[in-house]
C-alpha cells in the first residue's frame, strides 16, 4: 500500500481509538510507519534527505513498539508498504500522524494512574518527538532545494547579466 494511503489509514484509526491500549497500539504503529517510510527514504530517497531518512529508520528500533499485544495480533501496517509517491505530501502526512500520536499519548499518560502505562507513554512521546524532529528536517531541506531551484529558474531566465543587462564600463561604453 502506498504511503500516504498507509498515514491516512493511521490517522482515522488513531482518531477512532478507544481507552489506553489502543490509542498506545496506533501510537506504535504511527512509529513502526515513521520507520519504515524513513528506511525507504534512506534508500532510494532525495539524495539530500537519505541522511535524516536514515535516522527516522532508526529511531525507536530497540524499543518494544511491534510488541504490542495488539500490533501483534493485527500485525504492523507499515510491513504493507508498497512505496512511497511524492515525498513532500508524505512527509507532511507523517507530520500530522505523528503530532497526533503525541497528543493521544499525553492524554493517556495525564488519565492513567499505572506506573507502567505512564512510562510506556513517556517512550512512546519521546519516540514520536524525535520522529518529527527529523519529518521535520527533512520537509525543511526540501523547502531549501525547492527554493534553490526557483533562484536556479530565474538565473536562467534572466541571462548571464541579469534582467537589466550587462553594467556599463567603467569608460562609459
Amino acid at each position: 500500500m502506498e504511503a500516504e494511503r498507509l498515514i491516512e489509514v493511521g490517522r482515522r484509526a488513531l482518531a477512532d481509538s478507544r481507552g489506553a491500549l489502543d490509542v498506545m497500539a496506533e501510537a506504535w504503529q504511527a512509529q513502526a510507519l515513521a520507520r519504515a517510510v524513513g528506511s525507504r527514504l534512506a534508500l532510494c530517497g532525495p539524495m539530500e534527505l537519505r541522511s535524516e531518512a536514515r535516522a527516522l529508520g532508526e529511531i525507536g528500533a530497540g524499543c518494544s513498539a511491534l510488541d504490542h499485544p495488539t500490533v501483534i495480533s493485527g500485525g504492523a501496517r507499515a510491513a504493507q508498504l508498497s512505496g512511497i509517491g511524492e515525498v513532500r505530501p508524505t512527509l507532511a502526512g507523517l507530520a500530522l500522524l505523528l503530532g497526533e500520536a503525541g497528543i493521544a499519548l499525553v492524554g493517556v499518560a495525564c488519565d492513567t494512574g499505572e506506573d507502567g502505562l505512564y512510562w510506556q507513554c513517556i517512550e512512546a512521546m519521546d519516540a514520536a518527538d524525535e520522529s518529527l524532529d527529523r519529518v521535520h528536517g527533512m520537509l525543511r531541506r526540501l523547502a531549501e532545494r525547492e527554493r534553490e531551484r526557483e533562484r536556479d529558474r530565474e538565473r536562467e531566465r534572466d541571462g548571464p547579466y541579469g534582467i537589466r543587462g550587462p553594467a556599463p564600463s567603467a569608460a562609459g561604453f
